[in-house]
């Protein structure tokens, strides 16, 4: 997955207008409480930030 596609996700999840606050302000147990910018900052691919995303979110197994 590329970056493009994880941010997309996110906004089609949180919502246009508040993906990028999410982004910055949510930290994620399994990201080791990092934010998804400080997990994509730190090099964590965009395919185990959007897992971390997945799994906080509770969403379902169709949008895995």
């Amino acid at each position: 997955m590329r970056e493009q596609e994880l941010l997309r996700r996110i906004a089609a999840h949180v919502g246009n207008g508040y993906a990028a606050v999410w982004r910055r302000d949510v930290s994620l147990p399994d990201l080791d409480h990092r934010t998804v910018d400080e997990a994509l900052a730190a090099g964590v691919g965009a395919q185990q930030v959007w897992r971390a995303v997945w799994a906080f979110l509770e969403l379902p197994e169709r949008d895995r």
